[in-house]
């Protein structure tokens, strides 16, 4: 689920969608402003003091298409301070900062909020500082990828509103460090709402109240690190049912559903996948990673949204993408279950710390979702399931954006990004030490904010190969690396003849192709030609292994053209 600026239709609106993997773009020509500086980049007012909790208080005035509320923000000093940066859009009002008994100055600047302390806060030493703020949120005008507050009714007329802003931010609609490096330890979120109405936010519930003016509170805890963009509130009349999932040591799990009462029955059905889907998830990521806080899913008027423990779920009731298959692998799966539910792990347990590397979130993510139909199906069906991102792929511009300024790069980085995992488990060629790679991030970074290079690395170190060259042509480069290569037919054979030709001289991607038992045999292409014989094959059988792969191919005549 992504950002706010400009996006690319490809085709049918639908294939477009599930092309760019719920991606919209930041404009390739977008020409950075201070205000982009303000929100991307960890600057001093920000980097000076540490959020360790959140005290989030919103009232929603459904009828009116507002807010009012209060978010309390407890921090820690990590250096010496007397001005820091909060953040809240300019379009909601703030009427009081109050520190202690002692209202603060402010000033704003685009949607940043300096916040000014009458003396200096010291390293070591912790704070709390109250905002309070009102006034008409933005209204999402294509969510999730273009998101805010999402006002509208169900089929019997009543309220029903939802939350998205991965890429836009959570300022756009309660004030705080709106930066994904930082991540408060725990939450509690306290969403009122007309007296009739039921909202449903991230964790577990731990209280509700009726209040004056005929209004509703419901008292909502988390009790892990949360992304800001994953807090959210969900309004309307909703049926609530659960379930238990068992985990392979014998842990139990609650299992939430928050749907629309007229869906509860079709609901019923189709969350059944949930309880195979964790248990595929728990045997190659490792356990769940939020068990306090439960597992759910909350029926939203939008498609979805990998909000921790409290995920978004649009999708009509439907099987693959709002009932279409883009594998062609007969896909009779909810495609929104299984990647949003797969952002428990990528995204939410493993976190980027700046939006650019967003490819951890999305295309490890989008690689899960061929482990899981690997798991309920076979190995060859989730072969062909990667294999159909292919087509999803633009290359039209790097997968990692640009730092600081709050940039998500392509929408390459949910196939394109599944491709390249999917190679660089074809080039580790131990399947149990691949997947012990994968499951190791989840367990030595959890609950953690990371870099791209740090998974880089880490992925190489464990492989015990230096893929660096790969990432770099993936992630941070347009075009696929390219194999040119000859065939001369022989008496024997095929004379075959290969190189790489890519940007980088010295890229040596070792590649395979099929012999004349049709078994696969390695070869080591370099920037210079090399040539061997492959006894037994003809031209017409010919093949290159371009199904574990993601790579470039162009035939010619010979060596020297």
């Amino acid at each position: 689920m992504k950002s706010i600026k400009k996006y690319i239709l490809v085709g049918l609106l639908v294939f477009s969608l599930v092309n760019k993997g719920f991606a919209q773009l930041f404009d390739k020509e977008h020409q950075f402003t201070k205000g982009d500086s303000l929100r991307g980049n960890l600057s001093v007012f920000r980097s000076c003091f540490d959020v360790y909790y959140y005290d989030l208080k919103v009232k929603v005035d459904v009828t009116n298409k507002s807010i009012e509320g209060s978010n309390d923000i407890y921090y820690k000093v990590l250096s010496d301070f007397n001005t820091i940066q909060i953040d809240l859009f300019s379009n909601l009002a703030i009427s009081h900062i109050y520190f202690g008994n002692q209202e603060l100055t402010f000033n704003r600047e685009y949607d940043a909020v300096f916040v000014h302390f009458p003396t200096k806060q010291l390293k070591g030493t912790k704070g709390i500082i109250s905002v309070e703020y009102s006034g008409k949120p933005q209204i999402a005008k294509n969510a999730p990828w273009d998101g805010g507050f999402s006002w509208t009714t169900d089929e019997k007329g009543n309220p029903f509103v939802g939350v998205s802003c991965e890429g836009l931010g959570a300022s756009v609609w309660w004030p705080n460090k709106d930066h994904l490096s930082d991540e408060p330890d725990s939450m509690s979120i306290r969403g009122i709402v007309p007296e009739g109405l039921d909202c449903i936010a991230n964790g577990n519930l731990r209280a509700e109240k009726s209040i004056s003016g005929g209004y509703k509170e419901f008292d909502w805890f988390v009790s892990y690190p949360i992304n800001n963009y994953n807090v959210t509130l969900n309004i309307g009349k909703y049926a609530h049912f659960s379930d238990t999932y068992i985990s392979a040591d014998g842990e139990k799990l609650a299992l939430d559903y928050y749907v629309l009462a007229y869906n509860e029955s079709i609901a019923k059905k189709q969350f059944e996948q949930v309880k195979p889907m964790l248990a595929c998830y728990e045997k190659n990521l490792g356990k769940y990673p939020f068990y306090k806080d439960g597992y759910a899913l909350i029926e939203t008027p939008y498609l979805g949204m990998e909000h921790q423990s409290g995920i978004a779920y649009g999708n009509k009731y439907k099987t693959g993408y709002l009932g279409y298959d883009f594998s062609g692998i007969g896909l009779d799966f909810d495609y929104i279950i299984i990647h949003e539910s797969g952002h428990e792990w990528w995204g939410n347990n493993v976190s980027c710390k700046d939006i650019a590397d967003m490819w951890i979130h999305e295309g490890i993510c989008t690689y899960c979702e061929s482990m899981y139909v690997e798991c309920q199906y076979d190995a060859a069906t989730a072969l062909n399931y990667m294999n159909a991102m292919k087509s999803k792929v633009g290359n039209d511009a790097p997968i990692i954006g640009r730092y600081n300024v709050n940039e998500e790069g392509s929408g390459d980085m949910y196939a394109k990004g599944a491709l390249m995992m999917h190679t660089l488990r074809t080039l580790t060629n131990n399947d149990s030490l691949w997947w012990s790679i994968i499951k190791g991030i989840q367990t030595d970074f959890a609950l953690q904010t990371v870099t791209s290079s740090q998974i880089e690395k880490y992925i190489s170190n464990k492989a015990g190969k230096d893929f660096s060259k790969e990432f770099d042509l993936y992630l941070r480069q347009i075009k696929l690396p390219m194999l040119e290569y000859a065939l001369t037919p022989t008496a024997d054979g095929l004379e075959f003849s290969y190189r790489w030709v890519t940007p980088d001289k010295a890229y040596e991607m070792p590649m395979r192709f099929k012999n004349a038992k049709g078994e696969l045999e390695w070869i080591e292409p370099t920037y210079n030609w090399q040539t061997q014989l492959i006894k037994g094959v003809s031209l017409t059988q010919f093949k290159l292994d371009d199904e574990h792969f993601y790579f470039d191919s162009r035939m010619v005549k010979s060596p020297q053209q």
